[in-house]
């Protein structure tokens, strides 16, 4: 245990040493996820993608990601009701609630929900296989997203891929996967997707409340509809 402590430590040391450097050439040269792998392995792990967050943005990944989000699910389930009859996506992902009510499926429900309620399509994000198929096949052609691994009905974990490359394995929770997500998608520099534009987009400046003061037309009004009890 000692040696585990020490080598994690030493690890810690030289990502923060190499933080300048690391960061520079990510947004210079805007190597592939694959390049940046091989150079900097210690990144692709869920410890380090929270500290290189921290160190780019000062902010917490989880604790920003989890707190704005247990703030906001409680008006977006009521504001996902309202559009149930329009989008009848979200009422078969609000039906999920019915057998499962617990926090942990709400914050499920509220991210699975938000492309449909701000109509994007997130066919191309989200992908599900069985147990019994190959996560590697499932992540080609896949540029952000992740794969929802089941067996019969039941959900077993989950994997967060970027540029076809399966990058963490074995995620529990849905909403840490897309927490995890965020944070690789500001330490590699990559756009967010096209497609979900605006998903992202709130879930960063709203939910995270990261770089508020700069938002694209839609954003501050669904920021002032979460305000609005009266709707």
């Amino acid at each position: 245990m000692k040696k585990k402590r020490s080598d994690m430590k030493k690890i810690e040391e030289m990502m923060v040493s190499t933080f300048s450097l690391r960061r520079k050439q990510i947004v210079e040269e805007e190597p592939s996820v694959a390049e940046v792998k091989i150079k900097w392995p210690a990144l692709f792990t869920e410890q380090q993608i929270e500290a290189e967050f921290n160190r780019i943005t000062s902010a917490d990944l989880t604790e920003s990601f989890f707190t704005g989000l247990d703030k906001h699910l409680p008006r977006l389930l009521t504001l996902y009701q309202a559009k149930t009859e329009r989008f009848p996506e979200l009422k078969n992902i609000l039906r999920k609630l019915e057998d499962d009510n617990s926090n942990r499926m709400k914050r499920a429900v509220t991210l699975r929900g938000l492309p449909y309620f701000l109509s994007e399509d997130s066919s191309r994000f989200l992908r599900t296989a069985e147990a019994t198929d190959t996560e590697e096949s499932m992540a080609k052609e896949m540029n952000v997203g992740i794969i929802l691994i089941k067996h019969g009905e039941d959900l077993l974990n989950m994997s967060v891929v970027l540029e076809d490359q399966i990058i963490l394995h074995d995620i529990k929770d849905f909403s840490k996967a897309v927490a995890m997500l965020m944070g690789l998608l500001y330490v590699l520099n990559i756009d967010y997707p096209t497609e979900l534009r605006y998903t992202f987009e709130v879930i960063q400046k709203v939910l995270m409340n990261i770089g508020a003061d700069h938002c694209s037309a839609r954003v501050p009004g669904l920021r002032n509809r979460l305000f609005c009890k009266t709707e």
